[in-house]
C-alpha cells in the first residue's frame, strides 16, 4: 500500500492541476466575454454559461471541464492503482476545479468534472446520472435540482454497477453536495435562477 501512495499522491497533484483548468473561463476569454464568475450565478460553469452566453459557449465549457482529468485518471488506471488510489486522483481533479489556486480558490460546483471522472471510473454511474440530470433539467428548468438529484442517486447506482467504486462515489458526492450549500439556501427561498 505504501508503494502505491507513492504513486498516489503525485497523480492526485497533477489531478488538481489539470482540475485547475475552468473551462468556463478559457470559454469566455476566447469568445471575448466576461469572467463568468463575476456575472449571473458567479459559478465557472456550464449552467452560468448557458444562461449568460448561449449553447454553443455552454456546451465547450463542459467538453473542456469534463475532458480535463482523463489524462491523469487513465494514467492512474494504466499503472493499476485499485479503485481508492483513482478515486483520490479523481478526488484531485474535483478539488482543483472547485478550489482553483489560480482564482483564489474561487472555482466551480464540480457537476462536469464529477461526470467526466466518473465516466472513466464507473461509465454506467456517470450514464444514469447523466440521464437523470438531462430529464430533470429539463423538466424542472433548475441546473441545481438536476445537479443536487443526479449526484444523490450515484452512491446507489453505484451499489448495483461499480460496487468497488461506492466508497470513492460517495466522496465525490459529498463534494458536490457540500459546493451547493448555497443553492440549497436559495431553493428554499424560491430564488434560484432557472436555466
Amino acid at each position: 500500500m505504501l508503494g502505491q501512495l507513492e504513486l498516489v499522491l503525485p497523480l492526485m497533484a497533477l489531478g488538481y492541476l489539470s482540475g485547475t483548468w475552468l473551462g468556463a473561463n478559457t470559454v469566455c476569454h476566447l469568445a471575448g466575454r466576461g469572467d463568468p464568475r463575476l456575472a449571473g450565478s458567479g459559478n465557472p460553469g456550464f449552467s452560468n454559461v448557458l444562461r449568460l452566453h448561449g449553447t454553443r459557449l455552454a456546451l465547450a465549457t463542459l467538453l473542456i471541464d469534463t475532458l480535463k482529468g482523463m489524462p491523469v485518471l487513465g494514467l492512474a488506471m494504466l499503472l493499476g492503482l485499485p479503485p481508492w488510489g483513482q478515486g483520490l486522483v479523481g478526488l484531485g481533479v474535483l478539488l482543483g476545479h472547485s478550489y482553483p489556486v489560480w482564482y483564489r480558490f474561487r472555482g466551480g460546483k464540480a457537476v462536469a468534472s464529477a461526470f467526466g471522472v466518473m465516466l472513466l471510473l464507473t461509465p454506467g454511474v456517470a450514464l444514469c446520472c447523466a440521464a437523470l440530470w438531462c430529464l430533470l433539467a429539463w423538466r424542472v428548468r433548475t441546473a441545481a435540482v438536476a445537479s443536487l438529484a443526479s449526484a444523490t442517486l450515484a452512491p446507489l447506482v453505484a451499489i448495483w454497477l461499480a460496487p468497488a467504486y461506492v466508497p470513492v462515489v460517495i466522496g465525490f458526492t459529498l463534494l458536490v453536495l457540500g459546493r451547493h450549500a448555497l443553492n440549497f439556501q436559495r431553493l428554499g427561498r424560491g430564488d434560484e435562477p432557472g436555466l
